[in-house]
C-alpha cells in the first residue's frame, strides 16, 4: 500500500472509474418486481387461457411465442390498452427481444385465442404521447412504468435514458386472418 496521499488518491480514483463503467443492471427495486412478477405470472397464465372474459383479462392479455435462442415456447402476460384498432403495451423487459416486428405471435385477448403483429415504438415524442393515451385507459401504468410518477408526470430524462436501454411500446394490430 502507498504512503503517497497523491498515489492513493489517483488509485482511488482510477477504481471509481472502472466502478463507474460497469453497466450494473436495473436498479434493486426494479429486480425485486421482477421476482414477483416470476411468481404472480404462473396463475395469471391460467386464469388469462379461461376460454371467457374475466375482469383480469380486460387489461391484461397473454403473450404466446418461441424463444430466439433456445426455442423454448413462453406464455408472457402483458398489460394492454387499446388505442383504436390497436393495443398499446409498455415493453421494459427481455421477452421484447424474443419478438419480431411485424411477425404475428398468439395471443389470448378477452377470453379467445388472435394473432397479432407487434411494432416497436421508440421515438421519445411518440413514446410519450402514447403513454398518456396508456395512462388514461389504465391509470395502474404508472405503477409498472418507472419513469412515470404516480401522479402520471413523465420524466422525460428518464424516459430518454429508458430507451437507450431498450425500453419501447409496443403497438400490436390485430390479425384475424392468420393461422
Amino acid at each position: 500500500m502507498s504512503t503517497n496521499p497523491v498515489h492513493s488518491a489517483s488509485q482511488g480514483n482510477a477504481k471509481d472509474a472502472a466502478v463507474h463503467d460497469r453497466s450494473p443492471g436495473p436498479p434493486e427495486n426494479l429486480r425485486r418486481r421482477a421476482r414477483i412478477l416470476r411468481v404472480v405470472n404462473v396463475p395469471m397464465r391460467l386464469v388469462l387461457r379461461l376460454p371467457f372474459r374475466t375482469p383480469l383479462n380486460a387489461k391484461l392479455m397473454l403473450l404466446s411465442f418461441t424463444g430466439r435462442k433456445t426455442g423454448r415456447s413462453y406464455l408472457q402476460p402483458v398489460s394492454y390498452v387499446r388505442d383504436g384498432d390497436t393495443l398499446l403495451t409498455p415493453a421494459g423487459g427481455k421477452w421484447k427481444l424474443n419478438l419480431t416486428e411485424g411477425v404475428p405471435i398468439r395471443v389470448w385477448l378477452r377470453g379467445r385465442k388472435t394473432w397479432a403483429r407487434p411494432e416497436f415504438v421508440r421515438d421519445a415524442d411518440e413514446v410519450d404521447r402514447l403513454l398518456r393515451i396508456m395512462m388514461t385507459g389504465n391509470p395502474r401504468v404508472t405503477s409498472f412504468v418507472p419513469f412515470i410518477d404516480p401522479d402520471g408526470h413523465i420524466d422525460r430524462t428518464k424516459l430518454e435514458k429508458a430507451l437507450t436501454y431498450g425500453f419501447a411500446i409496443i403497438r400490436w394490430r390485430l390479425d384475424e386472418e392468420t393461422s
